[in-house]
């Protein structure tokens, strides 16, 4: 038996737990906010999360005098497998075929205070090195363009070999580039692959616009938001969202008119990554996929099992990232073990 002479009261005890909370806080806040990388920088007074605008926004084009001219080999896409924006541009690039023209690299899912890192294939399954500027982290890159950048250093960034210099890091722009610029070097099958067909893009430009604020972006308001008025601001415009997409979707194949394009690519980033991590670590919990938008579900089964989809998802890097990336939400970083909805149940294509 243990002899205490002064027993510790209920405050005392609380006190004591309010104590080391603050410390384990206090130390995980001073990893992550000693750089633009750390998420809690992130946010504002008001606890809202606004995302920074991309930098830089050149475009590639099939002209060959222009300045950036597409050219086989000549560019190289940096990416993360966790990333819903840089899946965006691996998808394009895959479905297209431009993996024959266009190098890439894959960071490290851990982003922890100098942000995006590259490894090897051996240090972290599916990553790949930068062979071509040898960098250490995703930040090099923008420091040897701009030494005196002072923004996020955000994938997917796409580089050119020739000028030795950041082309764009707007994931938008970068897949419509890939969605025509290079259709002169491919065959015909894959130059007749269009994800932004002229009839078809007002309506694709409509939906983008309400899906990326509300859905896309909406997770992300709600899940680094730092006040509960900030967060309930943001989660319930997500599912009333989700609910007009599962709506929309009834009896239908893809959003816009029946026809798979970048509108499909573009959600399809974000309903993958819902279960697995939104439910849970950024609090969206009102409705999970899987139970609660069945046709939401079979539109996301159906685009990943289209030929190379499924290998541009890498759920070992999507919840490692998230879980043990974002200290300030899990400081434990403890992943949990599933997965979401089985992906592979057969579909109508």
């Amino acid at each position: 038996m243990y002899l205490i002479s002064k027993p510790f009261t209920l405050k005392q005890t609380f006190s004591k737990q309010l104590f080391s909370y603050s410390f384990l806080l206090k130390r995980t806040m001073s990893t992550t906010t000693t750089t633009k990388s750390g998420i809690l920088g992130w946010a504002s007074e008001d606890g809202e999360f606004r995302r920074q605008q991309s930098t830089f926004r050149d475009n590639i084009e099939a002209d060959e005098n222009a300045k950036f001219a597409a050219e086989p080999d000549r560019y190289h896409l940096y990416i993360s497998m966790a990333c819903p924006w840089a899946h965006r541009t691996a998808i394009v690039r895959q479905l297209k075929g431009l993996d024959k023209l266009i190098g890439l690299s894959v960071v490290d899912y851990l982003m922890l205070d100098k942000g995006w890192k590259f490894s090897t294939a051996e240090e972290c399954p599916g990553a790949i090195p930068d062979t071509i500027n040898h960098a250490k982290h995703v930040r090099d890159l923008y420091f040897k363009v701009n030494p005196d950048y002072t923004g996020r250093f955000t994938v997917p960034l796409l580089w050119d070999k020739k000028l030795q210099t950041i082309v764009n890091n707007e994931s938008s722009e970068i897949i419509r580039m890939f969605n025509t610029a290079f259709n002169k070097f491919l065959t015909k099958e894959q130059a007749e692959l269009d994800f932004y067909p002229e009839e078809l893009r007002k309506e694709i430009d409509e939906k983008n616009e309400w899906i990326y604020d509300t859905i896309n972006n909406g997770v992300y308001k709600s899940g680094f938001a730092t006040t509960q008025e900030a967060y309930e601001n943001n989660v319930y415009p997500v599912f009333k969202s989700l609910d007009r997409v599962e709506k929309l979707l009834e009896g239908k194949k893809y959003l816009v008119q029946e026809q798979f394009t970048e509108a499909d690519i573009r959600l399809f980033t974000t309903i993958v990554r819902f279960d697995p991590v939104y439910f849970g670590h950024f609090k969206c919990n009102l409705k999970s996929i899987e139970f609660g938008y069945p046709n939401i579900l079979k539109w996301t089964r159906r685009i990943y099992q289209k030929p190379g989809i499924k290998e541009t998802v890498n759920m070992d890097h999507i919840k490692g990232h998230y879980y043990k990336s974002h200290l300030q939400i899990n400081p434990t970083q403890v992943v949990p073990v599933g997965t979401g909805p089985d992906l592979d149940v057969l579909v109508d294509q």
